[in-house]
């Protein structure tokens, strides 16, 4: 790490870094936007302090965080590296943390609250453990190798989206919603520990469910349960916003569904 304000300043006007401020600590503030993606660097040799912009350190060979700022007024985005942890990252975004397409198998280290979205998909993730608990948009932790939703965010302001995974179990997820839930392709033979609410769509086709016991209360958007091994509709949610699509299951007749639902019942 650059202790040197010279070696300091030297160093950020090479990455075209402006509105810059050296604090007597060596450590750095920036009244806008940090973009230092695509460079080719191993580490970020400087300590941001505050960011009051973006910040982007994406499409590098990074394998830490460490000198990364620890606030950051806009976006976070660390993608495309080979970070295999996030420990260093900022306490606190403003917008949302771009952590995708890395090697990250915990998310310890993350902040602790996003106010915008959070994107840890496309990971080798085998645990939510470390996430934000408090997520202002969407979450998305797609693409992983995740079992469990245990240490998933208590709070999440947008979609839920944890397709494609080897989930066997929904326990752990957020109790309510605001977005879409998205558990499609994975593992599951139960429902069980499913948001009691979701404000959009709720999405559990392609996995292994025999009964929709545990489907969310409500659903405000549409319910796609299709590509399971289903013989009845049973267990689903009371009311169903859009349609309902249950078809590639195994039903031999039209299934008897109680659900009020404000749109079509497809089933072939």
């Amino acid at each position: 790490m650059l202790t040197n304000h010279n070696d300091i300043k030297a160093w950020l006007d090479t990455m075209n870094i402006e509105n810059y401020t050296i604090n007597e600590s060596g450590t750095v503030t920036v009244d806008g936007n940090v973009d230092i993606s695509n460079r080719g660097i191993t580490e970020i040799p400087v300590q941001f302090r505050i960011v009051y912009g973006d910040f982007n350190c994406s499409d590098n060979h990074l394998k830490s965080l460490n000198g990364s700022p620890q606030e950051v007024g806009g976006e976070f985005y660390c993608y495309d590296n080979g970070l295999t942890t996030l420990e260093g990252s900022p306490q606190e975004v403003a917008g949302g943390f771009y952590c995708g397409f890395n090697s990250l198998k915990s998310l310890n280290g993350s902040p602790q609250e996003v106010a915008g979205s959070f994107y840890c998909w496309n990971n080798s993730l085998e645990s939510l453990n470390g996430s934000p608990q408090e997520v202002g948009g969407g979450f998305y932790c797609s693409n992983n190798s995740l079992t469990s939703l245990e240490g998933s965010p208590r709070e999440v302001g947008w979609h839920f989206c944890c397709w494609n995974n080897n989930l066997t179990s929904l326990e752990g997820s957020p109790r309510e919603v605001s977005g879409n839930f998205d558990c499609s392709d994975n593992n599951l033979k139960s429902l069980n520990g499913s948001p009691r609410e979701v404000g959009g769509g709720f999405y559990c086709g392609f996995n292994r469910l025999k009964s929709l016991e545990g489907s969310p209360r409500e659903v405000g958007g549409e319910f796609h349960c299709s590509h399971n091994g289903l013989k009845s509709l049973n267990g689903s949610p009371r009311e169903v916003g859009g349609g309902f699509y249950c078809w590639w299951n195994t039903f031999t007749t039209i299934p008897k569904c109680d659900t009020i639902i404000n749109g079509e019942l497809f089933w072939t």
